[in-house]
């Protein structure tokens, strides 16, 4: 399996966001995606996800296709929207029917590895951010996914969180194909690849 993006390009309006970007992301390794803010990160991390449409250029995920490819991927953003109405379980049984997670990996289990153990049964309306970010986490290292992106991941996390996340990668995390958008590396540190989209900038 491998992501390959061919002279991608993304524009906005009459700005470009990046131009001929060419890459191929393989199967079990881990990428960072770094530049300027601005840069196009998020932008990439969500046309690589099928949210969003190149410009110009083509993307292949083979041996899937764009019909297909939401369900080798779990994501986890800031900006992502949990179900505020739902308690930590239930978010966790509704992705399930789309997603499964790990094998051996209980919901209940999860929560305590992610110090939410006592709040499982709270709506997340109620969570503070670093509360819901745990979740996020949780929501898409946990899934049983060969492909995990990434953006901001440690946003709204204290230093505790930072470790969490840490753990929860090495533990978890290290057999898929995972790609960090970050300007910061201690959320990347695992990354042994990095793709700077300010060298796609130019005209």
């Amino acid at each position: 399996m491998q992501i390959s993006l061919e002279q991608a390009c993304k524009r906005f309006n009459k700005e470009w966001i990046f131009k001929n970007l060419s890459f191929q992301f393989e199967a079990g390794k881990h990428y960072a995606l770094v530049g300027n803010n601005g840069s196009g990160k998020t932008t990439l991390l969500q046309i690589i996800a099928g949210y969003s449409s190149l410009t110009k250029g083509s993307i292949d995920w083979s041996p899937f296709d764009e019909g297909t490819i939401y369900e080798q991927i779990s994501f986890a953003a800031p900006y992502l929207e949990l179900v505020e109405e739902f308690t930590a379980t239930e978010q966790f049984e509704f992705q399930a029917q789309f997603k499964p997670l790990q094998k051996e990996l209980s919901t209940e289990k999860i929560l305590a590895l992610i110090g939410l153990k006592n709040a499982a049964h709270k709506q997340i309306r109620y969570y503070s951010s670093g509360m819901k970010q745990r979740l996020k986490l949780a929501l898409a290292i946990f899934s049983d996914c060969p492909i995990l992106l990434l953006d901001e991941p440690c946003s709204n996390l204290d230093k505790e969180g930072y470790g969490l996340y840490d753990t929860l990668m090495k533990d978890f995390a290290m057999h898929k194909l995972i790609i960090v958008g970050s300007n910061d590396p201690t959320e990347y540190h695992f990354c042994k690849a990095q793709v700077n989209l300010m060298d796609y900038k130019l005209d």
